[in-house]
């Protein structure tokens, strides 16, 4: 079997495989990046999973990192990591407990978005005698969680009153939008999200809000973003990998992509057709081909052959329209781009970390967690 001009993998397919100096060059980048700027670096680990990953990140200069769980912060807890922010907006009395249980033992920071959970979270923090620090997560544009922009002075002070909570700041989510439409524009999408962000922390700070961190900034909109006066961290997570949206998106080249699904050729059913062992338990399928501002073909890029297009997946099929006369055979081993690394990963138990030709098992630590 052959592997796109190098050696075969000798595991099962299919398998997630990183590359690990691939891997360090994008973490290193994006470090100097956010030191050149003057800003923290808080990475979101969703794309990796791994605390081994996240230490190496912390090691580059990264602040801290970004989880969307507890559960996941517990994990990355459980691997040394110390600084943590949970992204997302906690309003279950158990998360709660668990996430002030958390704080007692290193820096946690929780998000709020709402005043009904500002009020949870003051309730639970107060009754077990303990502060929280807290953002407020703000919607600019987006329309996901996050208060609404013209109403976040509001209820930053509201926020603000209550006991058991320090608010700290605020941070918002936004990826490549420009208004609120889908761009390949992303530094004029970084542009727009930066003065928004940091128009609002001065308006919140002439009320008397003691707001000293502005949160912002994804993969393809960090390296613009951090340069905007005001912004004090950006917290982009795709780029340790690199996927094809980022691709895309201009991020980073393809030969910048870290991380790769390597499948195996099991039938090839007519000449412009072949069958890998890799379908939608292995692929993510959340970033469908054709949607603008992409418009992406197919599932992913199968890095021996540039004309082929991954057009469909069962569970353990992924069907690849190839030319004619390509040259792949049953038996052989492709190395296949995911459009979308973060949720592909998230699939996976187990990666293979790929090291001067060496590929050493390491676990998807943080995989599944729902909680």
């Amino acid at each position: 079997m052959k592997l796109a001009g190098e050696e075969v993998v000798e595991v099962e397919t299919p398998c997630l495989v990183i590359d690990s100096e691939k891997m360090m060059k994008n973490i290193t980048r994006m470090a100097h990046v956010a030191s050149e700027a003057g800003v923290h670096l808080r990475p979101h680990v969703k794309t990796h999973k791994v605390p081994r990953i996240a230490q190496m990140q912390l090691a580059s200069g990264a602040v801290g990192i970004t989880v969307a769980k507890v559960s996941e912060a517990e994990v990355m807890y459980s691997g040394g990591v110390q600084n943590i922010f949970i992204a997302y907006p906690l309003v279950v009395e158990s998360k709660i407990t668990r996430a002030v249980n958390l704080s007692k033992k290193m820096d946690l920071i929780v998000a709020v978005d709402s005043l009904v959970g500002a009020k949870k979270l003051s309730e639970i923090a107060t009754r077990h005698n303990h502060t929280l620090n807290v953002r407020l997560e703000v919607d600019t544009g987006l329309h996901r969680t996050g208060v609404n922009y013209d109403e976040a002075v509001e209820l930053a002070k509201a926020v603000s009153r209550l006991g058991g909570l320090n608010l700290t700041g605020i941070y918002t989510y936004r990826g490549a939008l420009l208004g609120e439409s889908p761009t390949l524009d992303t530094k004029a999408a970084a542009l727009e999200e930066g003065k928004m962000m940091a128009d609002l922390a001065r308006r919140m700070r002439s009320e008397g809000l003691a707001i000293t961190e502005v949160s912002v900034g994804s993969t393809p909109t960090g390296p613009y973003v951090a340069e905007i006066e005001g912004i004090t961290e950006i917290r982009p997570g795709t780029y340790v990998f690199g996927d094809r949206m980022q691709v895309g998106l201009k991020s980073l080249t393809m030969e910048d992509c870290a991380a790769y699904i390597v499948a195996t050729v099991v039938s090839r059913p007519s000449e412009d057709l072949i069958i890998v062992d890799g379908g939608s338990k292995t692929f993510a399928t959340d970033v469908q081909p054709g949607v603008a501002p992409l418009h992406l073909k197919g599932f992913g890029q199968v890095l021996s052959c540039d004309e082929a297009v991954f057009e469909r997946m069962t569970e353990e099929h992924g069907m690849i329209r190839i030319p004619k006369d390509c040259d792949i055979s049953i038996g052989d081993q492709l190395q296949i781009i995911p459009n979308h690394i973060c949720s592909t990963v998230n699939l996976h138990n187990f990666a293979f970390l790929k090291t001067d030709g060496a590929y050493e098992q390491i676990e998807i630590a943080a995989r599944g967690r729902l909680d």
